[in-house]
């Protein structure tokens, strides 16, 4: 049962404003079973067919699901009460984009809780580019396994893949490590009318299929040509490596090694044109799932107390190793600023008042974040179907100051 204080909140609330349901008793809002059937099978146009919740659901003390994440008192265990659901009746009121979820974990806690339009607590989510931060961190897994080593980042990636026929490759091939293409440098450069030729006979592209016909027909690799390049099939090339090291399918490994490992049930994963699971896009995740994510991040790859990802190679993940300029972001803000890109994840400082903090975080078109503040403990996820792209700066201005004293 919430405790006073807590019900005191939400009767306020509720009173002042029929249209949302700050439950004390009251689940929250929950999918059908045919609708999670769909979006783990990966029909993505079935979460377009979920119907908008009829109120937006906050909850500032979430229930303990024994999911793995555990559960505390917004306001006891830190934050702002009044700060946070104003915030949170902002977004159900549509002024900050067509927001789904909003959760807060703050010191290993999950401590505020909400849901709006086609929001479900467990219900995947269509994560798009978020999908990178999870393919990264299989490498991770990987590695702390022993298929692949922290000096295997920077060897030709084409030396583990093992059907391939190098006498076809442009020059420069040897250039591409996995190092670079977790960073978005492998320096690819297919045009679109050739892709959408090689797409015509996509028999060929299977399995190795696909790098081969890549490495035949893009440019040269140059030290110019790897210079940072969102998406650039950098993703298509991480997930062959992992297929060709780890034993049976990348597919199996994931789900296995990382997906049980995190405790993860309601989640799909689709599959790229060469059969292999998809890399950069195309992934559904509930937003608890993501939490779990950005405590992994927190913990430096530790999930209950056993490595599950190198420290060594979580603290490239969180690096800045490409300093990147304003216009090859997604995101912006007057509060942000100093972007760089890690393994897959994205780097920027925040600033309020006076005070500056660096992020990493995960981000997938449409408004997929999983935004970690490592020097507060904090966690901030949020998943849309049409955001304004101003979560960072939101985030920045309207949660940091929350969590300050």
């Amino acid at each position: 049962m919430k405790n006073k204080t807590s019900q005191l909140l939400l009767t306020f609330f509720i009173l002042t404003s029929a249209t949302y349901a700050q439950q004390s008793d009251n689940l929250a809002p929950e999918a059908t079973a045919v609708e999670i059937e769909n979006t783990i099978n990966g029909s993505e146009t079935s979460f377009w067919d979920v119907p908008f919740l009829q109120e937006a659901f906050f909850d500032i003390t979430p229930t303990d699901r024994k999911d793995g994440i555990p559960v505390g008192e917004l306001g006891i265990d830190g934050g702002n009460k009044a700060m946070i659901l104003t915030l949170a009746k902002e977004i159900a009121d549509g002024k900050h984009g067509s927001f789904d979820s909003m959760l807060i974990s703050h010191k290993g806690k999950l401590l505020f809780e909400s849901y709006y339009l086609r929001g479900r607590i467990d219900l995947p989510h269509p994560l798009a580019s978020t999908t990178k931060a999870y393919t990264s961190l299989v490498v991770g897994r990987a590695i702390q396994l022993g298929y692949l080593s922290m000096t295997d980042l920077d060897k030709p990636l084409v030396n583990f893949l093992k059907d391939l026929n190098p006498a076809k490759f442009v020059s420069g091939v040897e250039k591409i490590t996995l190092h670079q293409a977790l960073t978005m440098r492998g320096g690819l450069s297919v045009s679109e009318d050739k892709w959408e030729e090689l797409k015509e006979n996509p028999a060929a592209l299977k399995g190795q299929g696909l790098v081969q016909a890549l490495l035949e027909n893009s440019a040269p690799i140059t030290e110019k040509s790897q210079g940072f390049s969102y998406g650039n099939f950098n993703p298509n090339l991480v997930m062959q490596v992992i297929e060709a090291v780890v034993p049976g399918t990348a597919k199996d490994f994931i789900k296995n090694e990382f997906i049980d490992k995190m405790d993860i049930t309601n989640y799909g994963w689709g599959i790229e044109i060469d059969g292999l699971p998809t890399a950069g896009w195309k992934s559904s995740m509930t937003s608890r799932a993501m939490v779990k994510l950005g405590t992994l991040i927190i913990n430096k790859g530790k999930r209950n107390g056993k490595q599950l990802i190198p420290e060594a190679f979580i603290a490239r993940v969180t690096n800045k190793i490409v300093t990147l300029k304003d216009d090859q972001v997604f995101y912006s803000g007057n509060n942000v600023s100093d972007p760089g890109y890690g393994y897959f994840w994205w780097k920027a400082n925040m600033k309020t008042g006076d005070r500056t903090f660096s992020t990493i975080s995960a981000q997938g078109g449409g408004g997929q974040y999983i935004i970690v503040i490592e020097a507060l403990d904090l966690i901030v996820v949020v998943t849309a179907h049409a955001s304004e792209e101003n979560t960072m700066q939101m985030t920045a201005q309207r949660i940091l100051p929350m969590f300050i004293k």
